[in-house]
């Protein structure tokens, strides 16, 4: 059995029209905010913790109801199609607000676009299990995180070449060019992914007689007794309270690293424009060679990650983190040199983001899988709606020289929590195909 590279290409234009979209709105509407509508830090904070905020309540519920969705395109087509069509449609208000400087229709604008991006994520990340074989999904998962990659590249590139360097600022050039990939990216998935002939394809080759995907694999097949009391005996067990110590350290651990990166991707526009004095889209060149170097850095990760084991690529990553974040405090003004610091912050990133998902359902019982990926998301998307919140806070009432010190203290703290993790480290298989060195938690 061989990946389909061609159609997973093509399926994995959907990530890359999403992750487009979210390397323009953290890096983008920040500015909007203060430039034009001069919110302040805390505001600008909890504006943009808002997508988090309505993640945790959306993405579960319209990914479940894209499981239940039956329709001759398929399950998750017609809310890739929708959502991309309403998404694209509000975020051309945005700059047209900004440009009539109109906070209320910036902000109403944002709120349903937030819930259009909503609408579409779950079951666009969704469509690349349905449509790949079970044994080919994790080099296909290295395919779909490689073109979110060059989606987010994409969209840097655009900000690094289309804003000025002075004067007020018209992002609408912006906003066309993310506007246009989406459009393109949701049109040619359209066109090339026969959605409900695929998925009835890929049923066959994983001998699932189930017609009905969108149900569990034993939803409406009649289960031996046995079967059944094992799994309720293995849903039933506890986990040993080392092992329950070192899971609750591994999920503080991703609160804290989720902190401090997150805080530094969300304010980093503006921080490079008051304190380095960078101007037009200067900034996006630092975000762009971290992204490189995260996707460079995939393959000798893990390497790294089956000789030394996950923990210690973790901590190394996050002592990457550390250094180019202490040493970022000490400049004044930008200088090349910090581009040194954004390769160490990409690869660090990448040593953690690779490692951290698998260590924590390591620790599950069978048919836990779910759970515990749930509580990964749970810390990690808490922390992502407290951080721009809380360094706002910082930004605004001490300085904006606040935010690299910041990020230091919570990538200290998760290294010293990091640092007590007892289990979830068994050294993982050396990787058979390249490709699956970036299947990484989406």
């Amino acid at each position: 059995m061989k990946l389909n590279y061609r159609r997973t290409f093509f399926i994995g234009l959907a990530f890359l029209s999403i992750s487009a979209f979210w390397q323009m709105y953290d890096n983008i509407i920040p500015l909007i905010l203060q430039g034009t509508f001069h919110l302040n830090e805390t505001i600008t904070g909890a504006i943009m913790a808002a997508d988090n905020v309505l993640a945790v309540f959306l993405l579960p519920l319209l990914g479940s109801l894209s499981d239940r969705a039956d329709t001759r395109f398929g399950r998750r087509t017609p809310f890739i199609v929708v959502g991309t069509a309403l998404a694209v449609v509000l975020m051309m208000l945005l700059p047209l607000a900004d440009n009539l400087e109109s906070l209320g229709l910036f902000v109403g604008s944002l709120l349903f676009l937030l819930i259009a991006m909503g609408l579409y994520r779950s079951p666009a990340v969704a469509l690349m299990p349905d449509l790949t074989p079970k044994p080919l999904r994790s080099q296909a998962n290295a395919i779909i995180n490689l073109m979110g990659a060059v989606g987010g590249v994409y969209t840097l590139i655009l900000i690094s070449l289309l804003l000025k360097d002075d004067g007020k600022q018209d992002y609408t050039p912006v906003f066309l060019g993310v506007a246009f990939i989406m459009v393109l990216a949701v049109v040619v998935l359209v066109c090339t992914i026969k959605e409900k002939k695929l998925a009835a394809e890929v049923l066959v080759e994983d001998g699932d007689a189930d017609p009905l995907p969108a149900k569990g694999p034993n939803e409406g097949k009649a289960v031996p007794a046995a079967n059944a009391a094992a799994h309720d005996s293995a849903a039933r067990t506890r986990l040993a309270p080392d092992v329950r110590r070192s899971l609750v350290l591994i999920l503080v651990s991703i609160f804290l690293w989720f902190m401090a990166y997150n805080a530094v991707t969300t304010a980093f526009s503006r921080y490079a424009r008051v304190v380095w004095g960078m101007a037009g889209g200067g900034f996006a060149n630092c975000l762009m060679v971290a992204t490189v170097a995260a996707i460079v850095g995939y393959i000798p990760i893990g390497i790294i990650s089956a000789k030394f084991g996950r923990k210690v690529c973790i901590l190394g990553g996050l002592g990457l983190m550390f250094v180019s974040f202490f040493a970022a405090i000490f400049f004044r003004e930008f200088h090349p040199a910090i581009n040194i610091g954004f390769v160490l912050i990409g690869m660090g990133w990448a040593a953690v983001s690779v490692n951290s998902l698998p260590m924590v359902v390591e620790m599950c019982k069978a048919g836990d899988v779910g759970k515990y990926t749930g509580l990964y998301y749970t810390f990690s998307m808490s922390a992502q709606i407290l951080t721009p919140i809380l360094s706002g806070a910082f930004l605004q009432y001490v300085s904006y020289k606040t935010l690299f010190p910041y990020a230091c203290v919570f990538t200290a703290l998760a290294m010293v929590t990091m640092s007590m993790v007892r289990h979830g480290d068994n050294r993982p298989e050396r990787k058979k195909n390249l490709l699956e060195n970036f299947d990484i938690a989406d």
